[in-house]
């Protein structure tokens, strides 16, 4: 049996940015201790959410190692170090590893993609070359490629491969990794809403949207389950399945992010080429926030 990262919910957290584009560490470090203050379980940095994918290489590495720093051990800090060249996630892993980060977050290659044979001997391969634990990232939607039941049976041999985050949305799926790997691989649900189905199947947590604008909410419906109050734990999530609807009725970060700024979050503007959402889905968007109370 392997340590578990974290139970609950991470919050995979946007990168706010100035006008300019910049980073904005100042707005950063405020969302960390907001996080913590409210009961997030850990931080999921440089992720999908985060735009990981329009960081630069310095940017990357220094605002992993700016949360490893603010956060100072008071939770776990996993880093987004994925990418679709496995020597390019080896430098990022490396560097999030010298940082201080408690795990890290490894994305299955998008766009050149590679057969199910190539994904083991891509995370393989990683994870020779460090000794933080890795949560490898599921999420055929973008990236065009899904890891197989066997695959995953295969990877959680590795001793640093310990956990997924599955956002295949394929409960079937899900049910038969659990079944195939056991206490060997912790699985995390990717979509807020999944987490009581998954967790059903011994599911660890989420790795969460969500918690970006209800982190205590998101804590919540896995803590309650974990507390064996599953009934009360749908519940809340069927409570809040609008919700977490609305955080993808466009593409992830933009309807978070637009949400933040509604509710008087300093994250500043979305990199290109995302953009804001058209004044439909804007107007959409404030109506069920307010509808939450949270505007």
């Amino acid at each position: 049996m392997k340590n578990t990262i974290f139970t609950g919910a991470g919050v995979a957290i946007v990168t706010p940015f100035n006008e300019d584009g910049s980073v904005n560490y100042p707005a950063l470090e405020k969302l960390l201790e907001f996080h913590i203050e409210n009961g997030t379980d850990s931080i999921v940095i440089c992720g999908t959410t985060g735009e990981s994918a329009t960081l630069t290489v310095k940017e990357h590495s220094e605002v992993i190692k700016f949360t490893v720093d603010t956060v100072n051990h008071r939770i776990p800090v996993i880093a987004g170090t994925g990418s679709n060249e496995t020597a390019y996630a080896v430098e990022l892993s490396n560097d999030a590893e010298k940082a201080g980060a408690d795990a890290l977050l490894i994305v299955t290659p998008y766009y050149n993609k590679t057969s199910q044979r190539g994904l083991v001997k891509h995370y393989n391969f990683i994870a020779d070359r460090v000794s933080t634990p890795i949560i490898i990232y599921n999420v055929p939607s973008r990236t065009g490629v899904n890891v197989l039941p066997e695959t995953y049976a295969q990877l959680c041999e590795h001793k640093n491969i310990v956990a997924t985050k599955e956002a295949s949305g394929n409960i079937s799926q899900i049910a038969k990794t659990a079944a195939l790997c056991g206490d060997k691989l912790d699985i995390y649900s990717g979509n807020d809403d999944q987490i009581v189905p998954i967790m059903s199947l011994g599911g660890k947590g989420v790795i969460s949207v969500l918690s970006n604008i209800c982190p205590k909410i998101a804590h919540d419906i896995p803590a309650l389950y974990l507390e064996g109050k599953c009934k009360e734990s749908a519940q809340l999530q069927l409570d809040y399945l609008e919700l977490c609807n609305a955080m993808f009725m466009d593409v992830n970060p933009i309807p978070v992010k637009v949400a933040m700024r509604m509710m008087g979050f300093d994250v500043g503007p979305l990199r290109m080429p995302l953009c804001d959402m058209d004044d439909e889905h804007t107007d959409k968007l404030r109506n069920v926030l307010k509808k939450y109370n949270l505007i």
